[in-house]
């Protein structure tokens, strides 16, 4: 019975040691660390009209409620060009002691306050519209909508610039729509200012996109090439 009892006794004082050892390399493993907070002074979306001088609100940054600001680098000011009608992005990014990255951004929409015509509203693909795979495949997609937002004079987000395909024709969802901006032009022709498929991490091929507005008819006309295979021809009406 005693011996019984000693081996017993062992084994308990075997796993609390176990424990212990655990317990203590959990602790000594575990590190608490404070993120960089950035606040971004002024709109995320900013307009300005061409030939205007811009100058940027700023960001400030706290990191453990102590000021952190002058950790931020500011990217993209350099690039922003107020003669030429665009999106720009500006990028404000801070490191924590360590190593730890956070970051916000904000668009400037360098706009032309003389295009007046608006492109805003919910169109739908026309008879016409479709998608040609490059092995030939025609795949045609009448009667699907998508929505056009005015974000500035002549500068437009687009929430599909697929016009439906894949979001609500294959039933990808949402994430799989091409959401951007397109800008008007005096002449009515369309520029694809930015562009992104969430979904599939990805954009249209560079250089593709071929649009106009006719507002006569109120129609809208695109093409564009995707993933170095496919074309779409989009036609769309109110």
């Amino acid at each position: 019975m005693k011996k019984i009892f000693i081996y017993g006794l062992m084994l308990g004082m075997s796993a609390f040691g176990l424990t212990s050892c655990s317990d203590d390399y959990e602790k000594t493993d575990s590190r608490l660390t404070y993120y960089v907070n950035l606040e971004m002074q002024g709109d995320e979306f900013v307009q300005v009209p061409i030939g205007t001088a811009y100058t940027d609100a700023g960001c400030k940054a706290t990191m453990n409620g102590a000021d952190a600001t002058s950790r931020i680098v500011t990217t993209g000011l350099d690039a922003i060009d107020v003669n030429t009608a665009g999106l720009y992005t500006v990028t404000y990014s801070a490191i924590n002691d360590d190593g730890f990255p956070a970051s916000v951004s904000r668009t400037v929409a360098v706009c032309d306050p003389t295009i007046t015509a608006s492109i805003a509203g919910t169109w739908t693909t026309q008879p016409g519209t479709q998608r040609i795979y490059a092995t030939g495949a025609i795949t045609p997609f009448p009667d699907y909508s998508i929505k056009i937002t005015k974000a500035a004079p002549g500068i437009f987000y687009v929430t599909d610039i697929f016009a439906g395909y894949y979001d609500q024709r294959a039933g990808y969802g949402s994430s799989y729509a091409c959401r951007g901006y397109l800008q008007l032009l005096a002449d009515n022709s369309l520029v694809c200012l930015s562009n992104g498929v969430a979904g599939w991490g990805d954009e249209l091929d560079e250089g593709t996109f071929v649009g106009s507005y006719d507002p006569a008819t109120e129609t809208l006309t695109w093409q564009c090439d995707y993933a170095g295979s496919m074309t779409f021809y989009i036609t769309l009406n109110k």
